[in-house]
């Protein structure tokens, strides 16, 4: 079963701890996945596709999700 809810900036940061100017800079820099939907210029990500970006995240060597 898939998480097919759509993710902002806000929720990719809260998922992996951080402000939401730092996954913005993330994407600037071409540290995140392409976004799955962009509406009204806005980039959204599925769950599941930033939950398996944080599990191939560099330094992300033994954390765990809780």
């Amino acid at each position: 079963m898939s998480d097919r809810q759509l993710w902002s900036y806000k929720e990719i940061a809260a998922h992996i701890r951080v402000q939401p100017d730092t996954v913005r800079s993330y994407r600037k820099h071409g540290l995140l996945p392409a976004p799955d939907h962009v509406e009204s210029g806005k980039p959204y990500w599925y769950a599941d596709t930033i939950r398996a970006w944080v599990a191939r995240r560099p330094g992300n060597r033994g954390r765990r999700e809780e």
